[in-house]
């Protein structure tokens, strides 16, 4: 059957919000269902900073969640899923426990702490805001926007010589069957276009005029890293409207991976936090194996979109300005 691209606003009843401090340089990215979705995780990477993750875990009880929250500030920025926790439950969404209704939120953060302000991260009263544009405005855009604020490629020589990146989506349909996917590409590595395995983004030359193999750089030396620490983070979220439980998800989660490595290298390292969620919004019939193929098709379509909609800020040209010179 056919495919059509569909906008990310399509998989309904998911809701995005996105808010964003551009003069400090981060931001928040937030999907909700206020009747729940069932959701799962694969990480990859190696220094993933996360909130509530273990509900995704196919050995736990929760079968649903309310929210999964992509942001920036690193550790700090967890924050963030207190505010977003506080709208819905003055909303009455969430988990009954008879007293109150408790929200399920996780969160995985994004390191910007090096691109513009250091002390502001998204906090509670960010978190609030980017639920409640979910639900009363929602405002999803691919660029500099919500979690892909601050995100930068190309970072192994530091932050003199990386570029800009934001964040990007990618929608298909298929007969009755819809499969989303947004990315925030916050990597060490750089970016590439499989089609035609053109860098695209990631390591400037030290005159910052064309761009350099990170991997290349790798091979310089064969003795370990005194510390390249974990400052780097692609994060994904697959959203679909068929149904699927958690182990199921979380599979469909590994295989949206298999995008990332198709555009990214070197991927899913010690320096970063790679981590994708999978979510199911819906009741339509579908095969397994085929959603989780279309989550790395557009997962790699979102990376890429993602890098060539992001703008030159703070400092750090853009794959288009780049392609541009």
């Amino acid at each position: 059957m056919e495919a059509r691209e569909i906008p990310i606003s399509e998989l309904a009843p998911l809701r995005i919000g996105q808010t964003e401090n551009a003069a400090a340089g981060t931001g928040l990215t937030v999907f909700i269902c206020p009747e729940g979705m069932r959701a799962g995780l694969d990480v990859r990477g190696g220094g993933p900073a996360s909130r509530e993750s273990q509900l995704l875990d196919p050995l736990t009880a929760a079968q649903t969640i309310h929210a999964v929250v992509l942001g920036g500030g690193s550790a700090f920025g967890l924050d963030a899923a207190g505010g977003v926790m506080r709208y819905l439950e003055e909303r009455g969404i969430g988990f009954d426990v008879g007293v109150t209704k408790v929200p399920l939120v996780a969160q995985s953060d994004l390191f910007d702490l090096t691109v513009g302000d250091t002390f502001v991260r998204p906090d509670a009263a960010m978190g609030y805001e980017a639920a409640r544009l979910a639900l009363e405005a929602p405002n999803y855009r691919d660029g500099n926007y919500g979690a892909g604020c601050g995100a930068t490629v190309g970072k192994i020589r530091g932050m003199a010589r990386c570029m800009k990146s934001g964040i990007g989506s990618c929608a298909l349909e298929i007969g009755e069957l819809k499969v989303g996917a947004v990315a925030v590409v916050n990597a060490l590595g750089d970016i590439f276009d499989p089609d035609t395995g053109r860098q695209i983004a990631g390591l400037l030359s030290e005159d910052g005029t064309q761009l350099c193999s990170t991997s290349e750089v790798l091979r310089e030396s064969v003795a370990p890293a005194e510390n390249r620490f974990t400052g780097n983070t692609t994060l994904g979220v697959v959203v679909t409207n068929a149904y699927f439980e958690k182990p199921a998800l979380c599979k469909i989660a590994g295989m949206g991976h298999d995008g990332f490595a198709r555009t990214i290298r070197p991927v899913h390292t010690s320096a970063d936090g790679d981590s994708i969620y999978a979510l199911s919004v819906g009741d339509v019939r579908a095969d397994q194996d085929l959603v989780g193929t279309l989550a790395a098709e557009i997962l790699e379509k979102a990376v890429l979109r993602a890098v060539m909609s992001a703008e030159s800020a703070y400092g750090y040209p853009s794959a288009a300005e780049i392609a541009a010179r």
